[in-house]
């Protein structure tokens, strides 16, 4: 799915027949409030291998194989707080789990705009970008 500003990312059937392993997520915190949802969800499966799940400027959803970075001060804008137990959101519900399969959505204009990861047990999480944010649900 081919993005015109940020290119086609990783392909995320990759994680198909994975286990999530580890689950990280990054939240903006300003004046004590921590935002509502994540800004990016990267998922480490059972081969050690890494997928940042975000939103690009352009309304895309930014799929790629990328380590989670580290907290950082944004001075009077607040500060990025990184890590694994920081908030809750639809994807730790399945830590531990398999993924049975991906689905992906795409317009033209933005490339990806929706991806639907499932888990063997029958739940899934779909990851949108709505009005410039990242927006998880199950």
């Amino acid at each position: 799915m081919l993005c015109p500003r940020h290119g086609a990312g990783t392909d995320p059937t990759r994680l198909v027949g994975r286990t999530i392993s580890r689950i990280v997520a990054s939240w903006h915190v300003c004046e004590g409030e921590r935002s509502e949802a994540p800004l990016d969800v990267w998922l480490i499966d059972s081969e050690g291998d890494s997928t940042r799940i975000s939103t690009g400027s352009d309304g895309c959803l930014i799929v790629e194989s990328a380590a989670p970075h580290a907290s950082h001060d944004m001075g009077e804008w607040g500060r990025i707080e990184v890590g694994e137990d920081l908030g809750d959101h639809p994807f730790l519900r399945h830590l531990g789990d398999t993924v049975a399969r991906v689905s992906e959505f795409a317009v033209p204009e933005t490339g990806r705009t929706q991806l639907e990861i499932g888990f063997g047990d029958g739940g899934r999480v779909r990851a949108d970008c709505w009005q410039g944010d990242l927006r998880l649900t199950r």
